[in-house]
């Protein structure tokens, strides 16, 4: 008689749960699942707290509805699976500003992660330099080609549109650059109408045109009772033994499947699994693989993340703008990034006694000494800069947070998803039973991680159900 499936996965967060949850769905009745979580809590960088008695995000606060075909979002449907859809909340403010010269000026509409369709919307933040947009008389890449995305953008429309514009949107989706970032990866509908377009305006807008978006629908969400409900509640439905506190050290190829060594060195804790799924950053991930991938183990090892911080204040009855935040490019010299202004984005956030809750984010790829900071000095300068962009002093804080994520934020070189491809198809074919998955590989946000652990379960699925096991 078969015995069940046991399979190991390793990571907590939103990855490593939607995974469990697909295995639950999808694998055989009895299989035996198990997540190990080398910290004490659920969820990696998806954490709700609490400041001045209300909930906030310490870690992301949205998800997309849509993915990039324009069909419901991976994050959407797990949501629905777990029976949270009544607790999806919207925005009631979506319009966001740049930080420029001073001043705060709208996020100018018709505009690609910052790349304009229509270079007359973008006069009032940057001068485009329109003439160098031409048609050459073929694609602006290749076939297979990948660039960064500030060199393509500056080539074709200036520095002020990358500087003004493209940095500062994409820094506060990676804290990184957009002279460093693979557009392959970041911006892959752009990429794919870059093989086919002449000019950079004509990409942007035929990548729009093949993703339309219904006037009025909703572009993020979040859940009334924060995404730590997500996280809850996945771990439930998966059926999973949940190991925290388990620190996975070692990963050995054994005859019938893996063998895992986890816990502190002095009373390690050996593991016995049918396969595993790797739902941990890249290093970490490269750490485990160099006994029996050591190829691919030298790949992942190389690539980079971008820590930061995230410093929250409750502000009594502050003087705000009706905006959802702002942005602030590199070249302004401050040291926050991007800064939410949660109260007024999220008309379930809104307290009758007028306190407002306002995040910035602090850190930036190849520039991260001011992580060096205090608490107390982050939040000090954070209250400073802020009160500077809005032309009027802040009233203090009577409550703060800092949650500072170390290398939370991958950085995608040019070639990024070759590379990836490449490893996955080596470890396919030594280990089948042995699946990455996470935003280390396959991008950032809530979406792009529910997916990758969804598919990277039915790997496992596949690769178990074809061995016989």
């Amino acid at each position: 008689m078969r015995r069940p499936w046991r399979v190991a996965v390793v990571g907590g967060g939103i990855t490593g749960l939607a995974a469990a949850v697909r295995l639950r769905d999808r694998a055989p009745a009895g299989t035996e699942i198990t997540v190990y979580e080398q910290s004490g809590a659920l969820g990696g960088k998806l954490r709700t707290g609490e400041l001045a008695g209300q909930a906030v995000e310490f870690g992301a606060e949205s998800f997309l509805m849509r993915d990039p075909a324009g069909a419901e979002s991976a994050a959407v449907s797990l949501v629905r699976r777990l029976g949270l859809a009544d607790e999806i909340v919207h925005p009631t403010v979506g319009q966001a500003a740049l930080a420029v010269d001073g001043g705060l000026r709208p996020v100018p509409g018709g505009t690609l992660v910052g790349v304009p369709g229509d270079l007359a919307k973008v006069a009032a933040v940057a001068t485009p330099a329109a003439q160098a947009d031409r048609d050459g008389g073929r694609p602006l890449l290749g076939p297979d080609e990948d660039v960064a995305v500030g060199v393509l953008v500056r080539r074709r429309l200036g520095d002020q549109v990358v500087d003004r514009l493209v940095d500062p949107i994409l820094g506060g989706v990676y804290a990184g650059r957009a002279d460093d970032l693979s557009l392959v990866t970041t911006m892959p509908a752009l990429a794919r109408a870059a093989r086919v377009e002449h000019t950079l305006v004509g990409a942007v807008r035929a990548a729009q045109a093949a993703a339309p978006r219904a006037p009025g629908t909703p572009v993020f969400g979040t859940l009334a009772g924060g995404l730590s409900t997500l996280v809850e509640a996945a771990a439930t439905a998966s059926g999973a033994i949940i190991r925290r506190d388990a620190a996975v050290r070692e990963l050995h190829p054994t005859a019938t499947g893996w063998r895992l060594v986890v816990g502190p060195t002095r009373e390690p804790e050996l593991v016995e699994a049918d396969a595993v799924l790797l739902a941990v950053p890249a290093r970490p991930a490269a750490r485990l693989l160099a006994g029996p991938a050591s190829e691919v183990a030298v790949a992942l090892a190389g690539l980079d993340y971008a820590s930061v911080a995230l410093i929250t204040m409750a502000l009594p009855q502050p003087e705000l703008p009706e905006l959802s935040g702002f942005l602030v490019p590199a070249t302004e010299g401050l040291l926050i990034k991007a800064s939410t202004f949660f109260t007024t984005k999220w008309g379930h956030l809104r307290r009758a006694d007028g306190l407002a809750l306002v995040r910035a984010s602090v850190g930036r790829y190849g520039d991260e000494t001011s992580l060096q900071l205090t608490d107390d000095d982050l939040v000090a300068t954070v209250h400073r800069e802020l009160s500077k962009v809005l032309g009027t002093p802040l009233p203090t804080p009577v409550a703060s947070h800092v949650q500072r994520w170390g290398g939370a934020l991958p950085q995608y070189a040019p070639g990024h998803l070759d590379r990836v491809a490449a490893a996955r198809t080596a470890l396919r074919a030594a280990h089948p039973t042995l699946a990455l998955a996470g935003a280390g590989y396959d991008g950032v946000g809530i979406p792009v991680c529910v997916r990758s652990g969804e598919t990277a379960a039915e790997e496992i699925i596949t690769a178990l159900g074809g061995s016989g096991s």
